[in-house]
């Protein structure tokens, strides 16, 4: 099939993979730009792939207090050298991660990061409500797979979309970073507070 030479041009910019691995990712993800980029991480052309590897030891912590003091975050991010802790596209990303962290509330960093425990709760429900609506129980299982990759997307901050450019999502943003700077980038941890959160009228609670 015929690839648009901008489309390639897209894909090399996100991965830092030459021109022809993307144009041959492109074609056998059939023109799909989110598949091409697991193809090439999958035979490790993909530059960003290549440096997750890589001691991320630098970076910053920033934070962001939003709605006059209601909601604070958060964020630590890695990445290999000094240098690129102070680069502004970086510190750019750093603040972006935590305006999401503080619209969306992720529950979790990653999909790795969800405890079996909920998946499998998560798993029966959806499968017992695709049964009440009287799908077949042949494709139940699709069923479930679609919809956990939904609460992924909608749970791990990873998975999410990004909240100023629905196109992109944070580990497209991230994937697009490593391959500009030319470093590993790692989003290390973040933790969100609202005024109020985990606490009854009768209980306080306080740390240290």
């Amino acid at each position: 099939m015929h690839i648009d030479a901008k489309v390639v041009k897209s894909l090399r910019e996100k991965t830092g993979a030459g021109m022809m691995d993307c144009k041959k990712a492109l074609q056998e993800a059939e023109g799909n730009e989110e598949k091409a980029v697991d193809i090439l991480r999958e035979k490790g052309l993909s530059a960003a792939a290549k440096r997750s590897g890589r001691a991320a030891n630098q970076g910053i912590i920033d934070s962001y207090i939003h709605l006059g003091g209601k909601i604070g975050v958060l964020v630590e991010v890695n990445c290999e050298t000094d240098f690129v802790a102070r680069n502004d596209e970086f510190r750019a990303f750093v603040r972006n991660l935590c305006l999401q962290v503080a619209a969306t509330n992720p529950a979790y960093l990653r999909k790795e990061d969800v405890p079996e425990s909920i998946l499998d709760k998560e798993r029966q429900i959806i499968k017992t409500q695709a049964l009440n609506d009287g799908k077949p129980e042949k494709v139940v299982d699709k069923i479930v797979e679609g919809r956990l990759e939904k609460y992924y997307r909608e749970n791990c901050l990873i998975e999410q979309t990004f909240v100023k450019d629905e196109d992109l999502t944070i580990s497209e943003l991230l994937t697009n970073l490593i391959a500009k700077i030319g470093e590993n980038i790692v989003i290390r941890r973040y933790s969100r507070f609202e005024i109020g959160e985990n606490l009854d009228s009768d209980t306080a609670s306080c740390c240290g």
